[in-house]
């Protein structure tokens, strides 16, 4: 079993040292799905909710909590980021697809930055569209992919 690294000798919190590690190339893969009534996602297809067009703030908003995500979470380190993609497949009859691709060159990043990316797109669908449907639900978050750093590649199978 590894060492847990956001914990120091005495089980307390703390942000890990990433001082010495080298610079690599990163990018990481999230995806994630939001569903709704068929009505629901019509509406958001067609821009037809009052709010305005879902998708795009929606994409506005990934990628901004992608940027934001060391003031979201704790102990993650700021990183410098490359490139930031925020894409929806609207293929289903009841649900919208989430996928956020972050690509970084440093010491450590990009997973936390995705997972961000896509939650926020996520949620900010909901908060678009719970006047017509309060019963969305958000699902299926989860690294797809990662490249660089010290563990290498890693694909979900």
């Amino acid at each position: 079993m590894s060492e847990l690294s956001h914990l120091n000798g005495k089980g307390e919190a703390r942000m890990v040292d990433v001082g010495q590690k080298g610079e690599t190339r990163r990018e990481a893969v999230v995806t994630g799905r939001i569903t709704m009534k068929p009505d629901t996602l019509e509406q958001i297809k067609t821009a037809g909710m009052e709010k305005g067009d879902v998708l795009s703030v929606a994409r506005v908003a990934g990628i901004m909590a992608a940027k934001r995500t060391p003031d979201l979470v704790p102990l993650c380190h700021p990183i410098l980021i490359d490139d930031i993609s925020v894409d929806f497949d609207l293929d289903g009859d009841d649900s919208i697809g989430i996928s956020a691709s972050v690509k970084s060159t440093g010491k450590t990043g990009a997973e936390m930055e995705a997972l961000t990316a896509v939650s926020v797109a996520a949620l900010t669908i909901y908060d678009m569209a719970k006047a017509v449907d309060r019963g969305m639900t958000i699902t299926e978050i989860c690294l797809q992919s990662k490249k660089g750093g010290k563990s290498g590649t890693y694909r979900r199978k």
